[in-house]
């Protein structure tokens, strides 16, 4: 099976798409039947690149019992559109925990982090499709596969529907149902003749059943949710919750890059949100998790420490963490940690 690789080509190159490990052990015990195509990220049947472009992954497994695994926090190489056709199971996308039932349907966004599984995954059959629009970022502009036929009107409605709400859980309807029950026919039976002709077909109407649906919402359209604003608070969330390596060689530049924004404009927003400038804010985080780490591993040096957390010097780590803790390092881990028994103090 192929491995995964980074899906976000970044400075820090942690942004990794779902490794599948667990879906591949649990095929190969004969706990899932599985039926995918991709482009070599994902499980499945590799497709060439030049074979409708843009199109990651699509396919369908069954689970037929609660399995002993779920799908790590993961974020995809594109728009995920997830249909639960029978069974239930726990689905998490940022933060919130939803349990999806039969006839659930999904969306997630390139930038959303969501699993399936809460730890695990309960029986079901689940289809899937995953589609690169060419962003990473909310505020960046989508660009559609050059092989989808819907008008350029319904393609910038079902964009903005897509974009300036972010409700991952929806109800399908008897028409999606159908779409995705007839991509996993497509699937299953690949390389008879006019398959990619019969695929390329299927995932066309499958976009218009949903824009059809999501119509009939009356979702509310939040244009803050596509500004570059939020993309620097994603950004800074990440930095803040160690999902990004606080020990690159950073610089504002490299933040900037991330982003997909321009230097002046990272500043001001970093400012707006965090009341620090990037460099700052990154020395916060790296701070925070120095001191967690003088905490949690007694063993380690003070220096390997500092390195570990990104700054190049333990005498400037020592600086930084004094101004922000009131004390030294090694007094902040004494001060901290009990005494050990029977010692003087």
């Amino acid at each position: 099976m192929p491995a995964a690789r980074p899906c976000y080509l970044t400075p820090s190159g942690r942004y990794e798409i779902d490794n599948c490990e667990p879906q591949q052990r649990a095929v190969l015990e004969g706990e899932l039947e599985l039926h995918a195509l991709s482009k070599g990220h994902y499980l499945g049947r590799v497709l060439p690149g030049h074979i409708l472009p843009g199109l990651s992954s699509i396919g369908h497994w069954n689970a037929r019992a609660r399995q002993d695994w779920g799908l790590h926090m993961h974020r995809n190489e594109g728009v995920e559109f997830m249909f639960l056709e029978t069974g239930s199971m726990p689905f998490v996308v940022d933060k919130r925990t939803f349990s999806l039932q039969s006839g659930s349907f999904t969306v997630t966004r390139p930038w959303q982090l969501h699993k399936l599984g809460d730890p695990n995954i309960g029986p079901g059959r689940l289809h899937w499709l995953i589609l690169d629009v060419g962003v990473r970022r909310p505020h960046q502009h989508w660009r559609w596969p050059e092989w989808l036929v819907l008008t350029a009107q319904d393609l910038r409605e079902l964009t903005r529907r897509l974009r300036n709400n972010e409700m991952p859980v929806w109800e399908a309807t008897p028409a999606i149902t159908n779409s995705f029950c007839d991509l996993a026919g497509t699937v299953r039976n690949w390389g008879r003749a006019h398959s990619v002709s019969e695929l390329a077909a299927s995932i066309n109407l499958l976009l218009v059943r949903i824009l059809e649906a999501l119509s009939r919402h009356p979702a509310s359209d939040n244009k803050d949710l596509v500004s570059p604003r939020r993309t620097v608070e994603i950004f800074l969330g990440e930095l803040e919750a160690g999902r990004m390596d606080l020990a690159e060689d950073w610089s504002v530049e490299r933040m900037a890059e991330c982003c997909k924004l321009g230097k002046s404009t990272l500043f001001k927003y970093c400012i707006a949100i965090a009341n620090a400038g990037p460099m700052e804010f990154l020395n916060m985080c790296r701070l925070s998790l120095a001191a967690k780490d003088l905490l949690s591993n007694p063993r380690k040096s003070v220096t390997q420490i500092a390195m570990e957390s990104g700054f190049n010097s333990s005498q400037y780590f020592a600086s930084c963490f004094l101004k922000r803790y009131g004390v030294p390092p090694t007094q902040y881990r004494r001060r901290i940690q009990p005494a050990p028994q029977g010692s003087v103090l």
